[in-house]
């Protein structure tokens, strides 16, 4: 793994396939809809922001928000690759679309269940008054 450079990028045109895979490979499958890569496609096509992590080309970590770049910005999926999960991977994509956001953007996401730790460990504030619906589909 030594000499293996990860690049960080804004990708706005980031493929379904391959989003597919890291959702895959990250365990978020299972809490997404990837078993439709339309659905997936659109999902993409709708996001304001999309910060991607590569490993000698190879899709590794994906953050992907909706936002309009002055007041809030929603980070609706972090995925990183089980087998780079611990490299500070997830750390970095939230620091780029924090900056990518801009700093007038309040950034909040919903934790899936059981990684709540993580954004303790990193240093994210809990959000005590937040309230949703979940998807009827």
């Amino acid at each position: 793994m030594a000499g293996e450079a990860l690049v960080y990028a804004l990708e706005p045109d980031l493929g379904a396939e391959e989003f597919q895979e890291v959702l895959v490979a990250s365990g978020l499958a299972p809490r997404r809809p990837a078993d439709s890569l339309e659905r997936l496609g659109r999902m993409l096509a709708g996001s304001d922001l999309i910060v991607t992590a590569r490993r000698d080309g190879r899709l590794v970590g994906v953050a992907r928000t909706l936002t309009d770049f002055s007041f809030c910005a929603y980070l609706s999926d972090l995925a990183v690759a089980r087998d780079v999960q611990g490299l500070g991977i997830g750390r970095r994509l939230i620091e780029e679309t924090r900056r990518a956001a801009g700093p007038e953007a309040s950034v909040l996401l919903t934790a899936a269940p059981g990684v709540e730790a993580y954004y303790e460990k990193i240093g994210m504030p809990r959000v005590a008054h937040a309230f949703r619906y979940d998807r009827e589909v």
